[in-house]
């Protein structure tokens, strides 16, 4: 077993942790955000499936042609190879846990 303690991670910029599995035996990754309105990542793609689970707040996301609204306890998938991001629309913070398919990241910026 393996814990990583919150108070043992090194300080970060924002408030979102990331975590690779591969160190740790996990074949997924991912990273538990926690942003202010209007923040969120530029548009990107990924060579595995990205699954999303808002916690609190609200985000648009935009998925290849698709654009749609998200909201506390809202699970979305994106596909591999299928460019997307998420903007924290508010008015408040958004918490979303974006799980990567993989133990290892592997991301392509596109903007």
């Amino acid at each position: 077993m393996h814990v990583l303690r919150a108070a043992e991670r090194p300080p970060s910029k924002s408030r979102t942790i990331r975590f690779e599995g591969d160190g740790y035996g996990a074949g997924i990754s991912f990273f538990s955000v926690d942003n202010d309105p209007g923040q969120g990542p530029g548009l990107h793609v990924h060579p595995y499936a990205e699954t999303w689970i808002v916690k609190s707040g609200r985000a648009r996301v935009v998925a290849g042609d698709e654009v749609i609204e998200v909201g506390p306890n809202d699970i979305a998938v994106v596909p591999g190879g299928v460019p997307h991001k998420f903007t924290n629309i508010g008015p408040g913070r958004l918490e979303i846990v974006c799980i990567h398919a993989a133990g290892t990241m592997v991301q392509t910026d596109l903007e």
